[in-house]
């Protein structure tokens, strides 16, 4: 009798501890997810300071030199769309690399330990914006060309939607460039044809945009946060 009752308290105890090996797994996945949250809402309610004014004016200066470009290689823009696309994106291109790369070492500098979290918000509030602007330039150029003369202005306004949505982690100041970029992106499709694909209407729409941007951030960040 005693060599049948050995093997049974041998699976209770097994089970006993399997228990508790399983609660204690999902005691620390709970503690794990509880902590990702918690560094969610810090980094929620967290000045992103990952945007250098330095950059954001150097984008600027890109967007006019584009326009001094296609002014010269590209002046009748309604009989060359490609060329005109290739500029512009081209330029949007490098923008966002040296924007993305200058972000991504700010913030592991300014932000340290929450860096990860304020970079994939950040990105999260942009990235909408960036997915409709190529959306919507493929579907214009593919099926709808006559009315490409609409993607400066529609650029533009999508552009100005992406910094609508990031104002609540970045200085208040910044919905006055938000604001630029949507009157701006209006006024060029109330010009109602081919005029909107003038090299200025990208020029200045995201030139002064850009330098704008960088200005209300250099005003509403912190002097130490703009020296580092």
């Amino acid at each position: 009798m005693r060599s049948q009752k050995k093997p049974a308290r041998v699976f209770i105890l097994h089970d006993e501890l399997c228990g508790v090996k399983w609660k204690c797994m999902g005691d620390l996945h709970k503690a794990i997810g509880d902590i990702s949250s918690i560094r969610r809402q810090i980094a929620g309610s967290t000045q992103f300071r990952g945007y250098g004014p330095a950059t954001l004016a150097a984008t600027g200066l890109f967007a006019l030199a584009a326009a001094a470009l296609q002014s010269v290689r590209v002046p009748d823009s309604s009989g060359h769309i490609g060329a005109y696309l290739t500029i512009w994106i081209s330029t949007a291109a490098l923008s966002a690399a040296l924007t993305g790369t200058q972000m991504y070492t700010r913030t592991r500098r300014m932000h340290s330990g929450l860096s990860n979290e304020m970079l994939g918000m950040a990105v999260e509030q942009f990235l909408p914006a960036v997915g409709a602007g190529l959306l919507v330039t493929v579907v214009l150029v593919q099926a709808v060309p006559a009315a490409i003369w609409m993607l400066p202005g529609l650029w533009q306004i999508i552009f100005s939607l992406g910094i609508f949505s990031s104002c609540r982690f970045l200085p208040r100041t910044v919905i006055v460039a938000a604001s630029w970029y949507l009157l701006s992106g209006l006024l060029c499709i109330s010009l109602g044809d081919i005029r909107a694909l003038a090299p200025w209407t990208m020029g200045l729409g995201f030139g002064v945009g850009q330098l704008l941007s960088a200005a209300m951030l250099f005003i509403g960040t912190p002097k130490e946060a703009n020296e580092s």
